[in-house]
Order: structure tokens, then C-alpha cells, then sequence
């Protein structure tokens, strides 16, 4: 094997199966050495099995790659230390995380629980920070060492984070904060060699087909959209050394389609010099969504 990750060391988290699985086959496609992360649980978070990914584990070496499983919990402190320590006394080095680990339980939101609310924000947002945050500390060390460092943190973010989600309150909230996460490692770390950007795919896994089934059923000819496959050539790139330039950027990603998608900044201004009294605001306030594009509407709402 060989390619634009030739002698680099990448980890993907949540890589047993669908789009996560899809980058680890073709980081290891491309000449990385893989650490496969799943606990292999079911979609809602519960349960446990090491099977899945020891199965891509065995595909990848079957294609002539070198890989190794890893069963931590990324949201456990601990465990997400263990994983990046896998990595790097495995293989020698770490070049790439990629964040991709994540549970669904949706709910309407007056529904919602606090235990479900928890459950996803763990897993997201407490994962892509615990293992992030460990892989940070050991570049950081390695630039202070004086070692020049190429590492990167390919975050998952999703459309449901960037504008929102009928019935996935706490998975548009979790998924919004990693956005913003981004965009903050890549402000702090560039400075020790390392780049950090998110994705917001599309695409055929258990999350998208519990909730979008036609939409994500596959076609029986042509060019198949939906197939999480598609996403990885991004993921890749940002995780090569050719990406050194780019940082602290979101991409949408689906099927052939990739945009580069803008964060929240000011659309309309109005300055009165003074402080505004209660009635005088709903005026200035209609006068600013007048001047402002419309919003981008939630998915699935009316």
C-alpha cells in the first residue's frame, strides 16, 4: 500500500462500521497504519462488542495495511488517554485523529430526558475533546522537543449542528459545540504544528438510516450518493501532509459534492449611540431582519 499518507499514523474513532470504517480502509489505502476505536455498541450507546472492529482490522492487513483495534470508551479520560497511547507505542508516532464516534437518541425536544441529553453530549462532545485533547498534549511536546510535527484533528460535525434538526435537540447542540471546537483548536495549535477542521457528512450509516430511510437507500444503478465511502477522500487529504495550509475550516461532504461552509458573523448592524429603551427595539429589531439574508431553515421544519 501506498499514497498520500505513506508513514503516518492516523486513529479514527467509531471506525467499525459506516463512514468511520469507510476512513480507516482508505487512510490504510493510502499508506497510513490505523488504529480502529469502536466499543462496538448499539446505535442508541448501549451494549458492547469487540468484533466489529477487529473485522476491519483483518480487511485493512488482508489489503497489505498495518492496523491495530482499539475497544476504549472516548468519552472515559482515561480510556482516551489509552487510545492515543496505543497509537503511538504501537506504531512509533501520531499524525491524525479523526473524531468520529457518536450515539443517537432522538426525541422531540419538550420529550427530551436528561439521561439521553447526557448520553449524547458524552459521546460527542466529551469524546472529541478527551481524545483531542490527549493527542494535543503529546504534539505540543513534540514541538517543544523541537521535532517538526504534522498533526492534524478532523473533527464530525454535521448539517444537523451547522443549521439545526427537528427532533434532535441534544444531537444539533452536540454537534454545534464541536463545530466551534474547531474552530478554537485550530487558533491554539497551529502554533505546534497542528491543524484542525470538521466535517458535516452525508451519508448511508445507521444514524441516517434509522431517520432518512429513502432517502439513503441505495440505488440499483449509477453513481450511489449515499455511499459513506465518498466521504473519505476528504478526510484523508486534511489528514495528510499536504493540508498543513488549511485549518480552522467546516466542509459539508456528499457524494461528489463538497462546500466550504461559514460559521455565524454579524449580517446587520444598528448603532444608536445610547441605550435603547424597551419600546423603541421592536422597530430597530425588524429593521435589522429586514436588512439580514433569511435564516437557513431547520431541517425538517415547515
Amino acid at each position: 500500500m501506498g499514497g498520500i499518507m505513506e508513514g503516518r499514523v492516523a486513529i479514527v474513532t467509531g471506525a467499525a462500521r459506516g463512514i468511520g470504517r469507510a476512513h480507516a480502509l482508505e487512510l490504510a489505502r493510502q499508506g497510513a497504519r490505523v488504529v480502529v476505536n469502536d466499543v462496538g455498541v448499539a446505535l442508541d450507546g448501549q451494549g458492547g462488542d469487540a468484533g466489529p472492529a477487529a473485522a476491519v482490522v483483518e480487511e485493512i492487513r488482508a489489503a497489505g495495511g498495518e492496523a491495530a483495534a482499539n475497544g476504549d470508551d472516548v468519552s472515559d479520560w482515561e480510556g482516551a488517554g489509552r487510545l492515543v497511547r496505543a497509537a503511538i507505542e504501537g506504531f512509533g508516532r501520531l499524525d491524525v485523529v479523526v473524531n468520529n464516534a457518536g450515539v443517537l437518541r432522538d426525541r422531540m425536544f419538550v420529550s427530551a430526558g436528561v439521561d439521553e441529553w447526557d448520553a449524547v453530549m458524552r459521546v460527542h462532545l466529551r469524546g472529541h475533546f478527551c481524545v483531542g485533547r490527549h493527542a494535543a498534549a503529546w504534539w505540543r511536546e513534540r514541538s517543544k522537543a523541537g521535532e517538526a510535527v504534522e498533526g492534524r484533528i478532523i473533527n464530525t460535525s454535521s448539517g444537523a449542528g451547522l443549521q439545526g434538526s427537528v427532533g434532535q435537540s441534544a444531537y444539533s447542540t452536540a454537534k454545534a459545540g464541536i463545530a466551534a471546537l474547531t474552530l478554537v483548536q485550530a487558533a491554539e495549535l497551529g502554533a505546534y504544528g497542528v491543524t484542525a477542521n470538521a466535517i458535516a457528512p452525508a451519508a448511508r450509516t445507521r444514524m441516517t438510516e434509522a431517520t432518512f430511510a429513502e432517502m439513503m437507500r441505495a440505488p440499483q444503478e449509477g453513481f450511489d450518493a449515499m455511499d459513506p465511502a465518498n466521504v473519505a477522500p476528504l478526510v484523508v487529504w486534511l489528514g495528510s501532509a499536504g493540508s498543513r495550509d488549511v485549518t480552522g475550516r467546516v466542509f459539508e461532504v456528499s457524494g461528489g459534492q463538497i462546500t466550504l461552509s461559514d460559521g455565524w458573523r454579524p449580517a446587520a448592524t444598528i448603532d444608536k449611540g445610547a441605550r435603547w429603551s424597551p419600546d423603541e427595539i421592536g422597530e430597530a429589531v425588524r429593521g435589522l431582519i429586514a436588512q439580514a439574508p433569511a435564516p437557513m431553515k431547520v431541517y425538517g421544519s415547515r
